[in-house]
């Protein structure tokens, strides 16, 4: 988009004016709802415009940057002189540019020493990033343009909304059906996107596996496998094979509730045309078994020929800003930039070059998102915070606002003062997306610039300068620039040769191509040769022709050791949290397309707020009778861990034995109240999308003046 500012009496986000760019290749212009109002939260009416720091009377009052920095600089040092480095926390997340996910990172490795940094990407596509790296040796949300998808023959969506959750990217499901191509989509509500389905298969929350693992038995059966391509690019094949013909269709259809036939019908549309797409979203990810799943899934691509090749694969749909990118450059507890594994010597020392420390003076891998949340208060005794707000969108959420109740100090620098922040000791406003220059890394791998449109308000300052306003006063005088381009060309020589190589992109590139797809290495440098002399416009030593970047990935080999993917044998398991006579319902949660993540901006804004004003609970219309439930009426809904009470939206929609609750609400209606935090062993994914819970109608009603009715709850914004 481009904003073109325009004369207004209400502030800033009321003087700006959105403007679609129909010549960009991603989504050709098209914007969600939530794109079209973005510029209301760069208002001072809704955003933060001075640090704010509690009193002794326990109140956040205004203070100046220099009083704001020197408080959090001092909480942080305190704790690390008292308690040691890894008292310390940092958590970030996958909405920060790529520039500052960077400079976080090595803040906290470098100016903290401390191991303990994760970000709330941890809550989005890690299981997908794991599987991926164990698949194929390398991890990018999808290993081939979005213009693709509509070029392929088939493509089984899993878990994914996207007509709600992305949809300027639903148009390229549309022009694959234009194009004679066949949409499967997997989901156990019959959404917005299940409706432009060919097929539509509604599993029980918490079985994609077995469903995964049942098509492939059916393609084995049937004899749709390419044992060509088996033979020739993968490895692991017998043992997968034997791993998903343990899962029978009468089993899979047992287990998961979807018919046999349908099953069959699944496996034909799939392996008719040439070429297929298997895409995931956070659907089987947020589960406990979620790189187990995406495995079966990529399994089934494998088995039938459909990886490595032009218009196939297995892809992940990024959930965040920038999903890809903030994963990839050393804000997760166990990598380096460029995608580096922090165990790697290696790599370490190639980081720390560059960095100008010593390889053993860096931290080793710290605690994930989730596990580094609940040591909160007890093992780290302070937290600094950016872009993130797990008040709203942790698992098990009451315990973790709990764990960030319990910290000797917490800093947040944000945009808006978020549920989160709110429990802070010091609150730093951070200009946004409109405000500041940088990069991110879109789920294609394609690296894109946004350059900074507007003067922030008085009083604002971007994070990088936050960081480096922190380094200085903890005695790194250097190292933490506040130009986005300079801490760019940092970035690049970090990542130059690992598996994210950025060192060959510039932001003239970017801007010249409309984003360059990473790994995209630096020219090699071209000696003059008999062959090739030396001349004044090529001199000898200068750079070779510039890498064009790698739109399409695997198409001759895959990234791992021997350049062929690997199968590996997965096998059904139940979820972490089985219903059960106390609490007989399955919980599944997402998002409604007006509102997003946490809420902490959209619930800012009118237009968003009045197209989706609050929590509810949808359940199917037998459900609701078996229970009590009246259409509009609040409803309780109660976990292990928690209750809420919220609107009831009965809708036959949604399978029988199933609710749904978007996310983006605090409060009352909190959803992540419910949430179980039952840990991938791979991925350290939180299973936020399957737990068992148990609908309570309240009764008697309460009367209008009694406290906790929804209408008495403050209003989102407020």
């Amino acid at each position: 988009m481009n904003l073109r500012p325009e004369p207004g009496p209400e502030g800033v986000g009321a003087s700006v004016v959105v403007e679609e760019r129909t010549d960009f290749p991603v989504n050709r212009g098209a914007l969600c709802g939530k794109g079209r109002a973005a510029p209301a939260v760069l208002s001072s009416r809704v955003r933060l415009t001075q640090p704010l720091m509690r009193t002794h009377a326990g109140q956040l009052a205004p203070a100046t940057w220099e009083e704001a920095l020197d408080a959090v600089a001092e909480g942080l040092a305190r704790t690390a002189r008292t308690h040691g480095p890894d008292a310390v926390g940092v958590f970030g997340g996958g909405g920060l540019t790529n520039e500052k996910a960077y400079a976080l990172g090595k803040f906290a490795r470098v100016a903290l020493r401390t191991s303990q940094i994760d970000y709330n990407g941890r809550f989005c596509m890690s299981s997908a990033a794991a599987a991926h790296q164990r698949a194929f040796g390398l991890d990018r949300g999808l290993p081939f343009p979005l213009e693709d998808i509509p070029r392929t023959g088939c493509v089984i969506l899993v878990g994914s909304n996207l007509a709600e959750t992305m949809p300027p990217a639903l148009r390229y499901l549309t022009e694959l059906k234009e194009n004679g191509g066949t949409l499967i989509v997997i989901d156990p509500r019959r959404t917005r996107t299940a409706d432009q389905a060919d097929l539509h298969l509604a599993p029980r929350p918490g079985t994609d596996l077995a469903l995964a693992l049942g098509l492939l038995h059916l393609v084995v059966a049937e004899g749709h496998t390419d044992e060509e391509f088996i033979a020739s690019r993968t490895t692991g094949w017998p043992e997968a094979r034997a791993a998903a013909m343990a899962h029978w269709p009468e089993l899979v259809e047992r287990l998961t509730g979807v018919p046999v036939p349908r099953l069959r019908e699944a496996v034909r549309m799939f392996c008719a045309p040439d070429t297929a797409m298997v895409l995931t979203a956070r659907g089987p990810e947020q589960q406990s078994k979620g790189t187990d799943t995406v495995g079966a899934w990529i399994n089934l691509c494998l088995a039938t020929g459909r990886a490595g090749r032009p218009y196939s694969g297995y892809g992940c749909l990024t959930g965040q800003g920038n999903g890809q990118g903030g994963r990839e450059h050393g804000q997760k507890a166990d990598q380096l930039p460029g995608y580096r594994k922090l165990t790697d010597p290696a790599a370490r020392a190639h980081v720390a070059g560059v960095w100008g420390v010593d390889p053993d003076s860096l931290p080793g891998p710290g605690r994930s998102a989730y596990e580094l949340l609940d040591a909160l208060g007890t093992d780290v005794r302070a937290l600094l915070l950016m872009g993130s707000n797990p008040v709203v969108s942790a698992p098990r959420a009451a315990h973790i606002e709990d764990r960030i109740r319990s910290l000797d100090f917490l800093a947040v620098a944000d945009v808006v003062l978020s549920e989160t922040a709110a429990l802070a000791d010091v609150v730093l406003p951070v200009t946004q997306w409109a405000e500041e220059s940088g990069t991110t890394t879109n789920l294609e791998g394609r690296v894109l610039l946004r350059r900074r449109a507007l003067t922030p308000p008085p009083g604002v300052r971007s994070d990088l300068d936050v960081l480096h306003g922190l380094a200085g006063r903890l005695g790194v005088e250097k190292g933490f620039p506040t130009d986005p381009e300079e801490v760019f060309e940092e970035l690049r020589r970090a990542s130059s040769g690992g598996p994210a190589d950025y060192a060959g992109i510039s932001y003239a590139r970017i801007e010249a191509e409309q984003g360059v797809f990473w790994p995209c290495p630096a020219a090699p440098e071209a000696p003059a040769t008999p062959d090739a002399p030396a001349t004044p416009d090529a001199p000898a030593g200068s750079p070779g022709p510039e890498h064009p970047g790698t739109p399409r990935l695997f198409l001759d080999r895959f990234a791992t050791e021997d350049g062929r993917a690997r199968f590996v044998a997965v096998t059904h398991r139940d979820a972490a949290e089985m219903p059960d006579a106390q609490y007989p319902v399955l919980l599944t949660t997402g998002r409604v397309v007006a509102q997003y993540q946490s809420g902490a901006q959209t619930r800012r804004v009118d237009e968003l707020n009045a197209a989706a004003p609050g929590p509810f609970v949808e359940l199917h219309p037998r459900l609701a009778a078996r229970v009590g439930a009246q259409e509009g009426r609040p409803l309780a809904v109660v976990s292990r861990r928690g209750r809420v009470v919220v609107p009831a939206r009965i809708t036959d929609t949604i399978r029988a034995d199933t609710v749904f609750m978007p996310f983006h609400w605090p409060g009352e209606g909190r959803a992540n109240t419910l949430t179980n935090a039952a840990l991938d062993p791979v991925s350290r994914m939180p299973e936020f999308k399957v737990c068992a819970v148990r609908l309570e109608a309240p009764s008697p009603q309460p009367s209008p003046s009694s406290p906790g009715l929804l209408e008495d709850r403050p209003q989102p914004g407020q």
